[in-house]
């Protein structure tokens, strides 16, 4: 379409639909069919009007400035647009459905709704928030674009969904988390967001939700409309809505969110600052949000056979003649380069050497911003002499529900998931006594590649007699990407109490039953064991904690 709007209201784009109705409306009047809907633009303000065909007055009026263009289907598409209450003094959306007779149709209307916006993009017209309209959202203005590319190709894809379906730790929590606590979804409005499959808004709608809009922004939202068309008793209830939340609109207000936003270590992908925005743009005052809450554990390991085997990994670089040609200038370079990637893997749990850490985040309080850069000051008591290889990390989710409590754990030690764990090894370890105060810090700076890089330092005070005039005698530090991990994964390696020649005293990884009503600081940093404690007292220990695990 050429021309200003003023000479394209000449021409007045009247385009006929099967029916148009107010969404959300319960009233038969506020739907029409069959309708017409015409673009106009009067004193200067473009409108998308909606009429019954045998009527000449507009029952639906939209205006273009602000409205916003979704499709739902092939011959199905909702509008949104920002409104006023003058009475209460607060903006609000509706949203008009619209079914299209083909799916011609459907992309001619499409294609008109684009060019009048763009007409008033050129017009120098700005939206309400001060900024002209832009193809860039907050999501883009942070995320490189072959990232988000990557990114969203590889959830668009059935066969990495069915390796998160098939994760039965991670589908069978959010099941029972959902389905135990049917009076927080019964009858009330649920956001999934980042929807993927679909799945978690299936669950919602068994649940009794009201209804559920499924916000995915990757190809996947295809794969989602036809699994929710094929279960129409739950599917009738669930709106699958293909974009970013940073740039959709919604037609009303959530009373529940539910999201899988959890990477490695919990906060890798960054989708934790899409759940933020998700709050803050979608849910009411007081409303829900399933999970709830996050925690990120942290204890200092000893793994002498993984060690060996990331340094040996650079001693193709010691090599003085390959093929006439001295590798030996970058063996420096590339063993640091293999001690820069965390290791993902499950290990066993005898191999953590300190009662275990955690950094608390709340979904429900903290900012997007607050996401950007995680410092946390790190202090163990070393159980038994040793030499530190690293930092182990793994964390947990809660789904505070009204009426059962229910975490989600990736826990050493607890069934596998495909989170893993995560451990970062340290190029230098250090040695301690048991006892020995361990102090360090885990600095994580959030890069546009939707990830963190990881600056670890550990440290061991002076030991003995003399260590109140002493310091620190050993420091290790490490930089570390966790976009590109060492993919381990392998299922722990048996450690037999009866060959280890000094064996690990059984840690507690963490205190698995919070209540979320009384959430204090001393119920998320677990007391150390005895350090005298037995075999057997260990033994017993593990078998409590392992019991613990089964039942979150």
């Amino acid at each position: 379409m050429e021309g200003s709007v003023a000479e394209t209201a000449k021409k007045q784009q009247v385009f006929a639909l099967a029916s148009a109705s107010e969404l959300a409306s319960s009233s038969s009047s506020s739907t029409l069919a069959p309708a017409l809907a015409r673009f106009s633009a009067e004193d200067g303000v473009a409108e998308l009007r909606f009429q019954q065909e045998a009527e000449s007055v507009a029952r639906l009026n939209v205006d273009l400035l602000t409205a916003k263009l979704f499709k739902l289907g092939p011959v199905q598409s909702v509008c949104i647009t920002e409104g006023s209450d003058t009475d209460k003094e607060k903006s609000y959306s509706r949203g008009v459905t619209i079914h299209f007779n083909n799916e011609v149709d459907s992309g001619a209307f499409h294609h008109a709704f684009e060019q009048w916006k763009k007409d008033l993009v050129d017009q120098g017209q700005k939206l309400p928030n001060g900024e002209l309209s832009s193809t860039k959202s907050k999501f883009d203005d942070k995320i490189e674009p072959s990232s988000a590319k990557m990114y969203f190709h590889y959830y668009g894809q059935l066969l990495h969904q069915q390796n998160m379906l098939q994760d039965y730790v991670r589908t069978g929590t959010y099941y029972a988390a959902v389905i135990e606590n049917r009076v927080d979804f019964n009858g009330r409005v649920v956001v999934d967001v980042g929807a993927g499959s679909g799945i978690l808004s299936l669950f919602a709608a068994q649940a009794g939700a009201k209804h559920v809009y499924a916000v995915e922004a990757s190809e996947m939202a295809e794969y989602a409309r036809k699994l929710i068309a094929g279960n129409p008793l739950l599917g009738q209830r669930i709106t699958v809505i293909k974009g970013k939340v940073e740039e959709v609109e919604l037609p009303e207000k959530a009373d529940i969110l539910i999201s899988e936003p959890m990477g490695t270590l919990l906060i890798n992908e960054r989708m934790l600052e899409t759940y933020v925005i998700a709050r803050d743009r979608f849910l009411q005052p007081n409303g829900k949000m399933f999970p709830t809450l996050g925690r990120i554990h942290m204890a200092p390991f000893s793994d002498e056979y993984l060690f060996v085997e990331i340094a040996n990994k650079a001693l193709f670089w010691q090599q003085p003649n390959y093929y006439g040609v001295d590798l030996q200038p970058l063996y420096g370079s590339a063993f640091q380069g293999y001690f820069s990637q965390p290791v993902v893997d499950a290990f066993d749990p005898r191999l953590l050497v300190a009662p275990s850490m955690s950094h608390v985040i709340d979904f429900t309080k903290i900012s997007e911003e607050d996401l950007y850069e995680i410092d946390i000051p790190l202090r163990f008591t070393a159980a038994v002499g040793t030499r530190v290889h690293g930092l182990a990390c793994w964390f947990d989710v809660l789904f505070d529900g009204s009426t059962v409590q229910r975490w989600l754990t990736t826990a050493p030690g607890a069934p596998t998931t495909h989170w893993y764990q995560l451990r970062c090894v340290l190029a230098q370890p250090i040695y301690v006594m048991a006892g020995q105060e361990i102090t360090g810090r885990l600095h994580m700076v959030a890069h546009n590649a939707q990830s963190y890089t990881m600056y670890l330092t550990l440290a061991a005070k002076m030991w003995g007699p003399g260590a109140e005039q002493g310091g620190i005698i050993q420091q290790s530090s490490c930089k570390l990407d966790l976009k590109e991990p060492y993919y381990r994964m392998s299922q722990p390696q048996a450690y037999t109490i009866a060959q280890d020649p000094q064996p690990h005293q059984q840690i507690q990884t963490q205190d698995i039953p919070i209540h979320s009503q009384d959430l204090d600081d001393s119920e998320f940093f677990p007391q150390p064991p005895s350090p005298t404690s037995g075999t057997k007292i260990l033994l017993e220990e593990f078998a409590k904690s392992a019991g613990a695990w089964k039942n979150v």
